[in-house]
């Protein structure tokens, strides 16, 4: 209704921060930032031309599970972490990239399919460290606020990798020690 009575509102649109970070040091290692527009698939090819060590494991949600994704990962020396579709089929088609997948719904299927054999397959292949992103995601919007001060997409381009600089310097003195109290 708002829209018909004023017209289309261009102040109201969010900005999208996309992170890569090292699971054993938290460094964030990439950040991009693009409008509400954009897919979170079309920007981890971005993301991982950036990184210019090796890669072991790439990992990300269920968005992640299309071909692009697993080619950038394969090119980029890496083996993915990404969960396949709850109805994904094998692919007979594909290239290596996507017989990275396949592997994936197979083993799935191998350990009981349905929701135990993912369940089981997360926890095989580590996916539940995909959260500590989400952390961190968590830690620059609690310490550094989560609005953008900037008005100009490229200064608030410029103003995430500030903070994300910032927030890997905290992260470089040290991380509290959390640990599982014996119950």
């Amino acid at each position: 209704m708002e829209v018909r009575k004023h017209g289309y509102s261009k102040r109201r649109t969010w900005r999208k921060v996309h992170i890569g970070m090292c699971v054993k040091t938290q460094q964030i290692l990439v950040v991009a930032m693009t409008g509400n527009d954009v897919s979170d698939e079309s920007v981890m090819p971005d993301l991982l031309d950036q990184i210019t060590d090796p890669i072991a494991t790439v990992g990300g949600d269920g968005a992640y599970d299309v071909a692009e994704c697993y080619g950038a990962i394969y090119d980029a020396g890496g083996s993915p972490r990404i969960p396949p579709r709850r109805n994904a089929r094998i692919n007979t088609k594909g290239d290596i990239a996507i017989e990275l997948r396949n592997q994936a719904i197979a083993r799935i299927k191998e350990l009981g399919g349905g929701e135990e054999g993912r369940k089981a397959w997360k926890k095989e292949v580590g996916y539940h460290k995909r959260s500590l992103v989400e952390t961190a995601m968590y830690r620059i919007k609690t310490v550094f606020r989560d609005k953008l001060t900037s008005r100009n997409p490229k200064n608030q381009s410029t103003e995430v990798f500030i903070k994300c600089a910032a927030l890997n310097r905290m992260t470089a003195f040290g991380m509290p020690e959390s640990y599982r109290l014996a119950s």
